[in-house]
Order: structure tokens, then sequence, then C-alpha cells
């Protein structure tokens, strides 16, 4: 019931949005060229699923590849700073500024460096979500209750020790959360790749759909790019429920009290 009530208003909603748009596209006579119908994106989206599944499965392995990629560099980078505030200062503004790099004008360029090739969208990607990953679990880890390292410390736990078993679990609940945002990222980010070069995935296939007045199937591959970041999105939840039960305990806890 906890979870039905959570899902009901944005479906609900969104069952509003369909209605009103079905009945603007008919009642207005919409060409299909500038603004189909919910039933006929799903009906063309279905006519064409074969090629959409095709498109699908690249842009899957690129995410999965460029996504892994960033999550290795946000950890080693943050553990390095976690044991260097000297490296902390140094690395942090250079963070943010990274995030003021303009994504559209650099990815044509990666194009032309590395071809059409894996490595492209991959760089791409890790631009895109190293920073809310690394940040996340940077902040996580200043975030640690200081009584238990001091506690540690007091007992002779060494700088490892001390990071294993307070820091490391203290910061995993932040880091899903910046998990969660970069994976979102990570799916939005392969598209872009796609959309700049490539020779397979939702990108590309939105592009030559868009190039022959198919709105419908571009809406259709909208549509399947959306699902899967929905559905990556809830696979960290159900990760975080077996990486950091405790977590999950003191959600409900809170939940049952309210």
């Amino acid at each position: 019931m906890r979870t039905l009530r959570r899902v009901a208003p944005p479906l609900l909603l969104v069952a509003v949005a369909l209605v009103a748009w079905q009945w603007y596209v008919t009642a207005a006579g919409v060409r299909p060229q500038v603004l189909p119908s919910p039933l006929r994106v799903v009906e063309q989206g279905w006519a064409f699923r074969d090629q959409i599944w095709a498109n699908t499965v690249p842009t899957l392995q690129v995410t999965a590849v460029g996504f892994s990629v960033s999550l290795v560099l946000g950890w080693a980078l943050a553990i390095a700073v976690d044991f260097s505030p000297w490296l902390r200062r140094a690395l942090m503004p250079l963070l943010v500024a990274s995030q003021t790099l303009p994504i559209i004008a650099i990815a044509p360029l990666l194009i032309i460096w590395f071809g059409f090739g894996l490595l492209p969208k991959v760089v791409v990607i890790t631009l895109v979500t190293f920073f809310p990953v690394a940040v996340g679990l940077i902040e996580g880890f200043a975030a640690t209750d200081r009584q238990a390292t001091n506690l540690l410390r007091s007992m002779g736990a060494s700088r490892w020790k001390q990071f294993r078993y307070v820091r490391l679990p203290g910061a995993l609940p932040r880091f899903f959360t910046s998990l969660r945002i970069g994976i979102t990222y990570a799916v939005t980010g392969a598209i872009f790749a796609e959309y700049v070069g490539a020779t397979a995935g939702l990108g590309i296939f939105m592009s030559l759909q868009r190039n022959s007045f198919r709105t419908d199937l571009v809406l259709a591959a909208v549509v399947v790019t959306a699902l899967l970041s929905v559905a990556l999105f809830a696979l960290t939840y159900a990760v975080e429920r077996l990486v950091v039960p405790w977590r999950t305990r003191e959600s409900n806890s809170e939940s049952s009290d309210v």
C-alpha cells in the first residue's frame, strides 16, 4: 500500500496528460508529422519494435560501460581526496569548473579525435556523470560521525581501519543518492553522444527518424529512453537494499512513526 500511495499520484498525472494530448490532437486535426497522438506513438512503436530494440541494446551497452568508468574514477578520486585534505582543496574547484564545460561543443570534437567507436561515447557519459558520483562520495566521507572516528582513533585504529569501519559505511547513503542522479544522466549522455555520431543506438535512430519526419517514431524512442532511465533509477534502490540494509530499516521505521 505504501508503494501504491507513492506511484499513484504521478501515474494519475501522466494519465490525465495523455488523455488531454489525445483529445487535443484529435479535436484540432494536427498532422502526425507535427504532433502524433499517444495512440499512434504506441502503435508505431510496437510496429517498429524490432528496430527500436536493435538500437536500444547498443545504447544500454554504452551506458553500462561509460557509467562503470565513471564509478571507478569517482570512487578512486573520492578515496584519494578523503585521505589527503590538500588534494581536496586542490581538486574540488576543478571538479566544479568541469561542469561548466559545454558538452554540446566538446562532443563533436571527441568524434573528430577518437572516431565513431565506443571511446568518444564513453568519454561523454563519464563527463556527464562523474561529478555527482565523485562529489556525493566526497561529501559523504566528510560527513562521517566524528565521535565514532575519534573512538576508533583512541583505540589505536589505523587511518585505513577508520575509513573501512566508519567513513565508508557512513558515506554509502549519500553515494546512492548521487548514484541515482548520475544513472539518469548516463542514459541522456549516451543518447546525446549517439546523436553526435554513431552507427547504432537510440540517438542515431531518433536522428534518422526525425530527418524522415517520423515524429511518432522519435517519440516512441523517447518513451523507451524514459523507461530505461526509470528502470535504472529503480534498480539503484534494489542495490541499496542489499548494500545498505540499515538505511532501509531506518526509512521504514520513520515511515511507521509518521
